[in-house]
């Protein structure tokens, strides 16, 4: 589906920048507050008596935390702070670069390591460790991410996923949606977790066993720092073969109400949070989000292609309550377009004598219930219940100049409800020792639906209604030898009862800082998936009419990883790390009737389609090497450059070694920043972004042109699959923005632009059953994108 956006977005663009420069430039001094907890990394109990420093380019100041671990400057003067945390017996924590406004306090929560040893003789200046990730049991391809940063790079439009596309190691599978591909693997091989619930593709438009989709749901006003895992993660992981993005959110102002607003082509958007009373340290935090398309349409502009949604999230806390702390998150988005060639000339069809009407909603909805207990202060008790739904509602019409009257050619009707349970004890033995223990437990209703007309009568690809339960447990156990060589080990287990599939996946890491600030890094796991879940209602037609369900005693896929790393931190600002890894995965779905199909190859379309009489006999290989170079933001710029060389093939049913649908073979990305600053005019900044890509092109299986005209229905030529390439993708995007301070609020302002060089990427491919004429569509050729915020 495509999203007409580029055409309205250069006037709003215009209409943002008029906006923001008639505030007028008055200088005045402005003045915040920063505040927040310190907190024990493994135990997340608060520590007391902490040191803690802020320094900024003219002015320091200092402080402790008091017997609930919190600290607190106020009255400080607005623009960029470096934060130093310093604790007897704890490695020293810097927080840098600390944007402070006029309109919003900063509450920060800093995490510090116990040392092993604590030398008193002999002082190590060590840097602080930013590139790594807040979960210290990962040891390998994981990094944390900060939200600044997917506001900062240019093209991310406030993205997680599509920030995280500039990594060593991932691509996106489509230019038009965030469905990102991480070494190769499936696009589905990806797994969402929020605040520590697993939920659905978090993306409006998301078709049913996907996990991106044209427009995230996640609001980044929301979140805070994350972490990204690319391969061989932690045993609390499971159900996952690619990559992890584990998000978490933010709490809403326990002291001060605050406010936002936001307006780009993404949507309007209000949010609030704040405390429930002056008493109370309990607080909210909300924001509701709606297409600006939609409202433009409310005005009686007709708009061709318009995706009409909205979405909410949401978070309460209620900490140190008698019975421990909780806390609620939710999150919901509704989605809907209707893309009605017969709405259109003739000449604007899909093709030259016929078209399609499509209709599509997807809705998506998750709310969770988290109670955190301390058992004395190493123990930790995390019990979550949560209730999650998805729907995807599709319609495909045809028509041709000979039969003008629509025909429904395909439909969907897909819905799928989860019931979650999960519990993990962590307990920090001493400072040498933290295991941690913990089980999930999934029930899944489902409705899976879907047919298309095929030979002159209806195919019935899905038409069930089914439960499924799985069931999870893991343990993992650090422990640090010393400061500079650590160890993770872990088992996670999973059990699948609607087959009696299971998985015992073992996972081991280390960490050796053989010399201050360079390390080498070493990981494995096993990792195991199910199969989308509706491919386990997929029907095969039995040649007296009836229909049985081929799939249902499938397997899960797996995977084993190997990574090798070396990490080295050249300054507290600049960092070099290389990754070579491999992968070797196995039971993966092929089918016996078209032996060049593998469900490794499934995610690379907009729809996942459905394939029946599936055997575990595929494999998969995927390797290659990662450099990622990179310049955390300090003196007010930046740059990240990150290489990729890869290989990523597959074998299907007749054992021939294949390209892979994501096989590119390599990817480059540049990306540099520029915060330009007046030193008598803080009130006003100006940022500059650009970034640079350049992708491999990769593999496809082309149409069989002569057997398409016969039949009359799309053929693919699996002889050949996957045997010649795109070409190479290429894509410069540029950010600018400016931001200012006034007395109660502040405003900001961003424009991104992207081209797509020479049109190197197919927006959309489609073949004419009638001629065999292919027609190729490149309509993300130049990309503007505005977005205006105001916070108060």
């Amino acid at each position: 589906m495509t999203f007409s956006r580029s055409v309205h977005s250069f006037p709003l663009t215009i209409l943002f920048l008029g906006i923001f420069i008639s505030s007028g430039f008055s200088q005045v001094v402005f003045k915040q507050n920063i505040r927040g907890t310190v907190v024990d990394k493994a135990s997340q109990f608060p520590l007391s008596g902490v040191n803690v420093i802020l320094i900024g380019s003219d002015s320091q100041h200092g402080t402790i935390t008091n017997d609930q671990g919190e600290f607190r400057f106020e009255g400080i003067v607005i623009g960029r702070y470096d934060l130093q945390v310093s604790y007897v017996g704890y490695n020293a924590v810097t927080t840098p670069g600390i944007e402070l406004t006029s309109a919003k306090e900063m509450v920060l929560e800093i995490e510090m390591e116990e040392k092993v040893l604590t030398l008193d003789e002999v002082t190590v200046k060590a840097y602080s460790r930013k590139d790594r990730p807040i979960n210290e049991m990962a040891t390998v391809s994981a990094r944390s991410f900060t939200v600044e940063e997917t506001n900062r790079y240019p093209g991310s439009y406030g993205d997680p996923a599509r920030m995280a596309a500039n990594y060593a190691g991932v691509m996106t599978a489509r230019d038009n949606r965030n469905d990102i591909v991480i070494r190769g693997n499936s696009s589905i091989g990806l797994l969402w977790r929020l605040d520590g619930i697993e939920i659905p593709n978090p993306n409006h438009f998301g078709a049913s066993g996907t996990t991106g989709g044209p427009i995230s749901i996640l609001n980044n006003n929301l979140l805070t720092n994350s972490d990204f895992y690319t391969g061989a993660f932690p045993a609390e992981y499971g159900n996952a073969l690619a990559g992890v993005f584990d998000l978490k959110m933010r709490f809403g102002n326990n002291e001060k109400r605050e406010h936002w607003g936001q307006l780009g082509w993404n949507g309007i958007e209000f949010g609030t949070e704040g405390p429930f009373s002056k008493d109370s340290k309990a607080s909210y935090l909300f924001s509701y989000r709606y297409s600006i398309v939609s409202i433009i349409e409310k005005l009686g502009v007709t708009l061709e292609e318009a995706a009409e949604y909205q979405d909410l999230t949401l978070k309460i806390n209620l900490p140190n309550t008698r019975a421990g702390s909780f806390s609620v998150i939710g999150m919901g988005g509704l989605s809907h377009i209707d893309i009605w060639d017969s709405d259109k000339d003739q000449s604007d069809w899909s093709f030259d004598d016929s078209g399609e009407d499509l209709t599509n909603g997807s809705d998506i909805g998750v709310i969770g219930l988290t109670h955190t207990h301390f058992i004395k202060n190493k123990t930790r008790l995390k019990t979550t219940a949560s209730i999650m739904g998805s729907r995807v509602e599709t319609r495909i019409d045809t028509f041709t100049v000979s039969n003008p009257d629509p025909f429904i050619w395909a439909g969907e009707q897909s819905s799928e409800t989860k019931y979650s349970f999960t519990s993990q004890l962590t307990r920090k033995i001493n400072a040498r020792n933290t295991l941690v223990l913990g089980g999930m437990y999934d029930i899944y209703q489902t409705s899976f639906t879907d047919s298309q007309y095929y030979h002159g009568n209806y195919r019935l690809d899905t038409d069930a209604e089914g439960n499924l339960s799985l069931i999870r447990a893991f343990t993992q156990w650090q422990h640090k030898f010393t400061d500079r060589l650590s160890s993770s080990m872990g088992v996670h287990y999973q059990y699948l009862t609607f087959n009696g599939s299971w998985s015992l996946e073992p996972r081991v890491g280390i960490t050796w800082e053989f010399i201050t600030n360079q390390s080498i890094n070493l990981g494995y796991g096993l990792h195991s998936q199910i199969q989308p879940r509706l491919f386990y209602f997929v029907l095969s037609p039995q040649p007296d009419g009836s229909y049985v369900q081929s799939n249902r005693n499938l397997e899960m896929s797996k995977s084993h990883q190997v990574i090798l790393g070396y990490d080295y931190l050249l300054n507290e600002n600049l960092r070099l790390k290389i990754e070579t890894y491999y992968q070797k995965l196995f039971n993966i779905p092929v089918q016996p009737k078209n032996p060049a199909y593998s469900l490794l190859n499934t995610g690379a379309e907009y729809f996942i389609e459905r394939q029946d009489s599936l055997v575990n006999e595929g494999t998969g290989e995927n390797y290659g090497v990662e450099l990622t170079f990179e310049r955390f933001l300090s003196n007010n710029y930046y740059f990240l450059i990150t290489a990729s060389l890869f290989n990523s093939t597959y074998e299907g049913y007749d054992g021939i070694k294949r390209n892979s649908a994501f096989n590119g073979n390599y990817v480059l990305n540049a990306i540099g920043g520029y915060e330009l600053i007046f030193p008598n005019r803080k009130d006003i900044a100006f940022n500059f972004g650009l970034k640079a890509t350049w992708a491999g092109g990769v593999p496809y299986v082309p149409y069989d042109v002569e057997e398409t005209v016969r039949l009359g229905e799309i053929v693919l030529d699996w002889d050949r699959a996957f045997e010649s390439r795109r070409k190479d993708y290429i894509r410069v995007s540029l950010r600018l923005g400016i931001k200012r301070n006034r007395p109660k609020f502040d405003m900001e302002t961003a424009m991104d632009f992207q081209y797509r060089t020479n049109y190197t990427t197919v927006f959309l491919e489609r073949i004419d059953v009638n001629t065999g004429e292919i027609h190729k569509n490149y309509k993300m050729g130049f990309y503007p994108m505005a977005t205006w915020k105001i916070q108060f």
